[in-house]
């Protein structure tokens, strides 16, 4: 029987962090698009720091451990979304830079209009 380690396909830098080795994409991204319906070879193509191998590997780590990853995704998910909400709450200079130049283009397209 061939033995596969684990640990050839991922670097587990915390519970909350788990990386395909080689590259700086996390679990979360190839399973995201894996549990939404794209096939493997989709993936791998969508995603050329990564080889098929390894998005097979990690699908397979899912499935093996689908109980605790999807725990993992949860916690994932809901650190997306504060991060995301806290961005929305207190843009960056540049952000708030981009807003009011688009601000500025809507008032003239609107007066233009008008």
């Amino acid at each position: 029987m061939i033995q596969i380690n684990i640990n050839e396909y991922f670097n587990f830098l915390n519970t909350d962090d788990i990386r395909i080795r080689g590259t700086r994409v996390g679990i979360e991204t190839v399973l995201d698009d894996y549990l939404n319906g794209m096939s493997p070879e989709e993936i791998a193509v969508r995603y050329t720091s990564l080889t098929l191998e390894q998005v097979y590997a990690t699908i397979t780590f899912y499935l093996h451990n689908q109980r605790e990853i999807d725990q993992y995704l949860e916690r994932w998910r809901h650190y997306a979304e504060q991060a995301w909400q806290h961005q929305q709450l207190n843009p960056t200079p540049a952000i708030q830079r981009l807003q009011a130049i688009k601000q500025q283009r809507q008032k003239r397209v609107s007066g233009a209009s008008a």
